[in-house]
This record gives C-alpha cells, structure tokens and sequence, in this order.
C-alpha cells in the first residue's frame, strides 16, 4: 500500500528547486536604466540581442553564493565592454589600426581630448538617475520593466534599422527619386520607396558601389597645337565644412562670393585626411569603397596623370611636413603623385601643429609658388595644394591651448582672399579649384565628440567647394553659379575636363551654364575603415563594423 502511494506523489520540478535562488537584476538594474536613457536620446548604437545575453547571464538562479559572487565578478568587465560596444566610440580595431598616429600626438593635445571626454551635464544627469532609482526602487520591482524594455527592443529590430534612434523608416515612404541623366549613369540611388531595413540598405550600398565602377571622365587624348596653357591649382583644405563655417560665422567671409562656380551639396565621402587625398588625387573614376583606395586602379582614374598625358606638368606643394600618419607617402603610392614637394626652406612657422611639427606661412607658400611659376614661363602646370592651419590641436608657437578655429579660419581666408587679388593681377590664366578635405566636426553630435573624426557624419563630409578662373577674357557676370545636385570629386574631374582646352580663357563669351550643364551627380556614401554613412529616403543611416544599420542621430 505504502508502495503504492509513494508511486502517485509527484516528482519536484527543477522550477520549485531553484525558486529561492531567482534574484532581480539588483544594481545592474541601474545600469540599464542608465542604458536606456542613453538611448532614448540618441547617445548609444545598441546592440538589443548582446544586452538580452547579458540579462540572461544576470537573471540564472545559481544555488551557490560563491558562483554567485564569481558570476558578479565576471560581469563587471563584461558590462564595462557592452557598454563600450553600444556607444559610438571608435571600435578596438580602429584603436589598434591608428595606435601608431596616436602615439605621434604632443601630449598637449592629448590631454585637451581627453578633457573633452567629460561632460559634466551626463555625469549629472546620471547621479540625478542613481538617486531616483535608489529612491523608486523601494516601491518599484525595476528588474521586470528592464526585462520587458530589452526583450521589446528586441521584437522591434528584427525586422529593420534600430529603433533605437528614431521613429522606423517603415513607417513612411518617401517618393522615388529621378534615375535619368547623370543620376541614372550611377550617382543617384534609386528604388528609393524600398522598406529600409538591413537587406535594402546593404543592397543599395552595393549597388551604388557597382554603378560607381562604370564611371570615369573621359580626357582628350590631345589638345590641339593652338590650345591656350594655363596653370591648375587644386588647393585641398583640412578641416572645413559647411557646418564649421556657420559655428564661427564665416559663411559669409568675401572669399566665397570671389569664386565664378559653387558646389552646395558637395559631399567629400570620407573624414580622414589620407583617404580624402586619394579620392580627390582618383577623382577621374567614381567612388570607390574605402579598403579599394589602397588597391591599384584603373590608370584613367588618377587626375594629375591624366593632365600629365596632355602637357600639365605635376607640382605639390604642402604647408606641412606630410610625415603624420604617413600622409604623403599614401598620396605618392596611392595617388600616383610623384612630383616634388615645393622647397619649405626659409618659410616661417604659423602654427604648431597637433604633433608638434610647423604649420607653415601659407601666404609665404603662395608667393613662393607663384614666384617659381612666373620663372618657370606660360607652360601648363597642375599643382596639388594641401593645408592644414585649422586641423583640429594646432596652436600658436609658445602657447599650449588650441588656437581659436575662428581666428584661424579667417587668417586662411584673408591670406586666399589676398592671394586670388594677386592672381587677378599677374595676368596669367589660372583654374583654381578650393575643395576641403572634410570637417573640423567643430560642433560635434550626438555620435562624436566635436573634434573627432571616426565617424563621417553628414555635417563632416559636407564641405564647401569653389572654382575661380583667373586672366578670362569674359569675366563672370553677377553672382557665382551654384551647383545644387549631389556631387563628390567626379563631378571636379569632369569640369577640370571640360576645361583642359583653355578655350574658357580666350572666348569673348563663356556658356556658364552649358559648363556645369549635366555634372555627374553622386550620391551621399561616406565611409571610414569602420563606419558607414548612407542617404537613404531622404534621411542618412550608419553602419559600423560591418554590423547593422541604424538611423544616424540628428
């Protein structure tokens, strides 16, 4: 009988077992919360599934006290690398790829950036949070709600671009842009109704970079006996965007109301000084993916080898050593720049630079190179200009704190300004092409911290571009021409193209408008070694480390 009824008594279940070892996230439940705050503003590039892991890790009932501590130890490290994962900080890799650059920083400059990491209004809104949570967590069991958030942030990426940082694109659609003319050849970026989940994203950016490999400007193969020479300078300015001029109210400096054609939505793809150079040195073919700017190309790519075939003898000049971040050396291999750099002997230091080397006298720069180019007589030049006086950390001799960038801008646009007024009056006939690396991210976002460049953000990659013709017979009437439709550096080449006859100087009228008629356009891509920035639907997404899209944080 006994037998018998201890036959009918149930079995335990391993879920009444382990009920007195369920514990709530405890403390960690600050931590989310903190999370989640960081994300309703924008501040974090989420990972739902790897927070969900880790809530897991958290929530197992463990019977021991001493695997419960050790579980604790481990999730200290543990949460420090999540959270340094989910924010838009530089990723491992790109530390240990740009170690080298860091090391050659003074550590002045070190120190100011570091500075700039503490924002005393977080740290007080994060103790303000700590306070109401011990607080509230009297009465409130925070751990089921944190649950809930993360597991529903979960359930809402499944199927798109993060929610983490705006309403779903899916929930609108914007209407199909235009695919005819310099668009439908490859710089525009169709089926733009598409729901712009990861698939679409990813599919749209391989499509841009499969239209892009058609592209390329075709270059008389001669010019005729009777051709006019002139000289082209191709002046690359670091650190200057849109965005930084309207921060220090230069937008309206009377250099930019000097130049006869204005690119407004100029896009320089990228905002890193070496990847910059090699784009505009390769701006002949369209735009190439990051990691194939350091493969070889196509010979009809590069720029100043193509106006080399016609008589354009190649010169450079730099106010600047080349040296950090083995910058002149990628232009030479990479750019297939292989003319001297212009003698820097007996120029005076401006500024110090962010590793401690000159920034030389950019107005002594001109001169020199003018004065070697009237020696030199009529015969066509291209030269390659690069300046660096509002790089982010340079300061003036014998002070340790950054110079002002508005101070500093304005003394590279008056020395430009003074320059084009001498220009004007040498008589000689000159293009002259004024187009920025990328930004000074002087404002910073919600992604960056103002002065880094990790990430080419919209407001970076966004520059003013300028071209002025010097010794016209027909001068340019009223203000410059604009140039609204999206380019980057093919939309230069086929100008500088248009021109290589030097008939615009000899004309007694010039068809401005036929000059910039059907530019090759370009759609937004911007992209570093880890980051990706794309326009899709009117608005831009971010992709980083190859992992999913999100929508970038305005």
């Amino acid at each position: 009988m006994s037998k018998n009824m201890n036959a009918h008594q149930p079995t335990p279940t391993a879920l009444p077992l382990l009920l007195p070892y369920w514990r709530g996230l405890g403390g960690w439940n600050y931590y989310f919360l903190l999370k989640l705050g960081l994300l309703w503003q924008g501040y974090l590039n989420f990972h739902p599934f790897a927070n969900l892991v880790f809530v897991a890790f958290l929530l197992l009932p463990i019977s021991s006290p001493k695997w419960h501590r050790v579980r604790h130890g481990i999730a200290i490290p543990v949460g420090i690398a999540l959270l340094y994962h989910d924010t838009w900080l530089p990723g491992i890799n790109s530390l240990l790829s740009q170690g080298h650059q860091l090391a050659d920083l003074s550590g002045v400059y070190m120190l100011e950036l570091v500075q700039r990491f503490i924002n005393w209004q977080m740290l007080g809104a994060a103790f303000v949070l700590w306070v109401a949570y011990l607080f509230l967590a009297q009465w409130i069991r925070f751990t089921l709600w944190v649950v809930l958030a993360v597991v529903w942030l979960n359930i809402q990426t499944m199927s798109g671009p993060a929610w983490v940082l705006a309403p779903r694109a899916e929930s609108t659609q914007a209407p199909a842009v235009s695919t005819s003319g310099a668009a439908a050849a490859g710089g525009g970026n169709p089926q733009q109704t598409l729901v712009a989940n990861n698939a679409n994203l990813n599919a749209a950016l391989e499509r841009f970079y499969q239209q892009e490999q058609q592209r390329q400007t075709r270059f008389p193969s001669t010019l005729a006996p009777d051709a006019t020479p002139f000289d082209l300078l191709v002046i690359n300015i670091c650190s200057l965007s849109w965005s930084d001029l309207a921060a220090v109210n230069l937008d309206t400096h009377p250099l930019w109301q000097r130049f006869d054609i204005r690119f407004q939505q100029f896009n320089s793809a990228t905002s890193y000084s070496g990847p910059a150079g090699i784009r505009l040195l390769r701006a002949s073919c369209g735009q190439s993916a990051q990691q194939d700017l350091y493969r070889p190309t196509g010979e009809q790519c590069y720029l100043f080898d193509n106006l080399a075939s016609l008589g354009f003898s190649p010169q450079l000049a730099m106010d600047h050593s080349g040296e950090f971040g083995n910058y002149l050396t990628e232009l030479r291999q990479h750019g297939k720049l292989s003319a001297p750099l212009l003698s820097q002997q007996g120029l005076s230091r401006s500024l110090v630079s962010f590793d401690g080397e000159p920034v030389f006298n950019d107005q002594q720069l001109f001169s020199r190179w003018l004065t070697n180019r009237t020696s030199q007589g009529t015969e066509r030049s291209a030269t390659f200009f690069n300046l660096i006086p509002l790089h982010d950390g340079n300061r003036i001799p014998g002070r340790n704190d950054t110079a002002s960038y508005q101070e500093r801008a304005k003394t590279l646009f008056d020395q430009l300004n003074a320059f084009f007024d001498t220009l004007a009056q040498s008589g000689r006939q000159l293009m002259v092409v004024v187009v920025p690396e990328h930004g000074a991210a002087l404002l910073g976002d919600k992604v960056q911290l103002s002065g880094l460049r990790d990430i080419p953000s919209p407001a970076m990659t966004h520059v003013p571009v300028g071209i002025k013709f010097f010794g016209t017979q027909a001068s340019h009437p009223g203000p410059a021409l604009e140039v609204t439709s999206p380019s980057s550096y093919l939309a230069i080449s086929e100008l500088i193209a248009r021109s290589v006859d030097g008939d615009i100087f000899t004309s007694s009228q010039v068809d401005w408008s036929a000059l910039v008629q059907g530019l090759p356009q370009t759609a937004v891509v911007s992209e570093n070694d880890n980051a990706v920035v794309m326009a899709f639907q009117g608005k831009h997404y971010i992709r980083l480390n190859q992992g999913d899209w999100v929508l970038y944080p305005e």
